[in-house]
Formats: C-alpha cells, structure tokens, sequence
C-alpha cells in the first residue's frame, strides 16, 4: 500500500499538477493540506473521476485538509482537533480506510515567533500529542501525515544557522515534536533515509529548489504495530519542477503486508 502527503498550495488553483500527479503514482490513501477552498469549492467531481474517494474539511482562503483513497471511500472518524472547541481553523481530519486510521493535519505555521501565532502552533502541538497519545491507546495501525510546519533536526534543514528563530525551527517546536515521536511512532521517511539530507519544501525565491535550499516539513508517522511494515519512503521531487506547482513535494511510503 502507497501513502502520500502533499500540500496542495491550493486545491483549484494547482488542480492539473494534482490530477497529473495522481494519474502517474497513483497512490492508494492521499492527505492533502492547504486547500485554501471553502468546503463546497472542492473539486470532489474531477477527483472522483480519477477513482478517488475523497473527504475533506475546507475553509475559505486559508487552511484545509483531505483524504483521498484510491478505489474506496475513507470514513470520517473525526474533523477538527480535539481540545478546544473554539478553533475554527481546518487543520485536522481523521479517517478509517483500509482497517487503520489515516489522520490527515496541517499543524500551524506560528511566525512571527515570540507572539500570539507562535503561542497557537505550540498549543496546537499539545492537543495533537494529547490525541495522539489516545489514538496509540486503542491498539489499531495508524497514520499521522501532513505538513508539521517542523524541521526536527539540523539535518532537515538547509542552514540550520538561519533559521534559529523561526517559528518552524525554535527549539520550543523541535522538542514538541521530539515528544510527539517518542510516545512511540516511527517518522518514516527518515526511518528509511538516516542521515540523508531529504527535504520536501522548497520556496519559490531565490531559486530554491535550483539550489536545492530546502526543508524536511511534511512527515508521515506510523504507529508501533505499523512501523515492521514499512519498506520504503520518499519524495516525489520531480512534481516540485512542474509549472505552476506546488512549493511542497509529495511524500510518501509504502507499507507491506505483514
């Protein structure tokens, strides 16, 4: 089984690099973040067409996240992060597919950092190591995937000494996600990949991704009962070279029977 994440940029708007890169992997579940579409603007039709079930949780300009699954339907177990009932942020959707749970996030950005935004992304961290920590407790394979807004250590990052005091870098960020992992979960790409530089996110000033100035952002976790599964993990690097793309790769792994 293939499982990717990408961030989409912008579901309508990079919808033809989407559906070219659906047609030529053709993943088996797919999360997407930042559909920046109001949940009756996404393309369900168009993606449907392809053989894709989908669910998703949009929201005007900004935000939104979804699940895809190839030849089947995932079913909502849950949109929004537990936590706080104020959040109006479509940052979260969780699913059953496949007989595991596929939770799909796009965790908080949180520039400028010291200020309100950073507060939010650690506050937000917490309520996802609460709810991660439930979703380990019931015994069934999960997922965790999205944009995670984290370079976890200097290796995921170009130049780690520009980056001291970003909010996706600051030491804060790095240790909430190191918790995060060590309630148990394997993040996959650099299971498979130690030591290697491999990043997913490339700006689109300054020739980035020419230069190959990237970050390693976008994570795929896999619980315990899942990680003995995994026999591969990578990056999609080619689809960050098309036109009017994404500044994201797609991610992904590959999961054996047993």
């Amino acid at each position: 089984m293939k499982i990717a994440t990408y961030n989409v940029n912008g579901v309508n708007g990079r919808l033809p690099v989407l559906l070219r890169w659906l047609q030529e992997e053709r993943p088996d579940v797919v999360c997407l973040q930042e559909l920046k579409a109001p949940q009756d603007r996404f393309p369900v039709a168009t993606i449907q067409a392809l053989g894709y079930g989908a669910i998703w949780h949009g929201q005007k300009s900004w935000n939104g996240v979804a699940i895809l699954v190839r030849d089947g339907e995932p079913h909502e177990i849950r949109r929004g992060l537990p936590g706080d009932p104020d959040d109006r942020h479509s940052r979260y959707v969780e699913a059953a597919v496949k007989g595991m749970v596929i939770a799909c996030l796009y965790l908080p950005n949180g520039n400028p950092a010291p200020g309100p935004k950073f507060d939010y992304k650690l506050a937000w961290f917490e309520r996802l190591t609460r709810h991660a920590e439930s979703l380990l407790a019931h015994k069934v394979p999960v997922v965790i995937a999205g944009d995670f807004n984290v370079m976890p250590t200097e290796l995921d990052v170009y130049a780690p000494e520009r980056w001291l005091d970003d909010a996706l870098f600051r030491p804060e960020v790095r240790e909430a996600y190191a918790r995060l992992v060590g309630q148990g979960w394997t993040d996959a790409l650099r299971e498979r990949h130690p030591g290697e530089r491999v990043y997913t996110f490339w700006k689109y000033f300054r020739n980035a991704f020419a230069r190959d100035a990237g970050l390693r952002i976008d994570h795929l976790l896999l619980s315990p009962d899942l990680a003995p599964r995994l026999k591969a993990a990578g990056v999609d690097r080619q689809v960050r070279g098309w036109e009017k793309t994404s500044d994201h790769a797609p991610v992904w792994i590959e999961l054996g029977l047993r």
